[in-house]
């Protein structure tokens, strides 16, 4: 397993009003944090805030490319950024234990955090299509470029995880700083993560371990036979 410290390279926020970060989305032109009762989107480029939606958002936060999807207690709500209208619900597979959220492959991604477990659900039922088990309480979940990441978090402690979306196996671990923990994640798509900083109100910008082409490929090539 390769494993290194985090390259921490910024930090957003806090922000007012939003004490809080839970989940984190990137929708390619700004980044979304939940925060309680409201989800809050900035510009990454100026981290100034741009936008608000209140709608209950009490942990992982996720973009399809076309609408948003929140976590809200025990259930997750599809959100159309344009309007803030709830447009529909599914059930939550945590039954309200849920933490990250992502999407990929035309599904959702949801982190059970005391269960330690990610499960691949269908976004229109809630069906649960698998569950990955970790070692450690899971937060953030993201997918970038065939890899699957997510965030743990144990006492003060959080790593960024990339682990084998068939088996679980940890491929990669990076260890964040003392002190400084992981609550929501997500992937710009390239080689930022946006961590969500729980209640410090921040969210941190971690740089993501290079790899070569090769292996990335391999990668990109394994996701896509899937």
């Amino acid at each position: 397993m390769k494993r290194s410290t985090a390259d921490v390279v910024h930090e957003y926020g806090p922000y007012p009003g939003a004490d809080r970060v839970h989940g984190v989305t990137y929708d390619g032109e700004h980044v979304w944090f939940a925060s309680g009762d409201r989800l809050n989107a900035f510009d990454p480029a100026s981290g100034n805030p741009v936008r608000t939606i209140e709608v209950a958002a009490h942990a992982g936060t996720a973009f399809d490319g076309r609408h948003l999807f929140q976590i809200a207690e025990d259930r997750i709500q599809k959100i159309d950024p344009k309007s803030g209208r709830v447009l529909a619900t599914i059930p939550a597979p945590g039954g309200g234990r849920d933490s990250g959220l992502a999407w990929a492959e035309g599904a959702l991604w949801v982190g059970e955090y005391r269960d330690r477990k990610i499960h691949q659900i269908d976004p229109e039922t809630g069906a649960i299509l698998r569950t990955i088990e970790s070692n450690r309480f899971v937060t953030g979940v993201t997918w970038v470029e065939g890899e699957l990441w997510h965030a743990t978090l144990e006492g003060d402690e959080s790593e960024l995880r990339r682990v084998d979306p068939q088996t679980g196996e940890v491929l990669e671990q990076v260890d964040m700083p003392h002190g400084i923990v992981i609550s929501g994640l997500e992937s710009d798509g390239s080689d930022r993560f946006f961590c969500g900083g729980q209640k410090s109100g921040k969210v941190r910008v971690v740089r993501r371990p290079k790899r070569n082409d090769a292996v990335r490929m391999a990668a990109e090539i394994k996701s896509t036979s899937r």
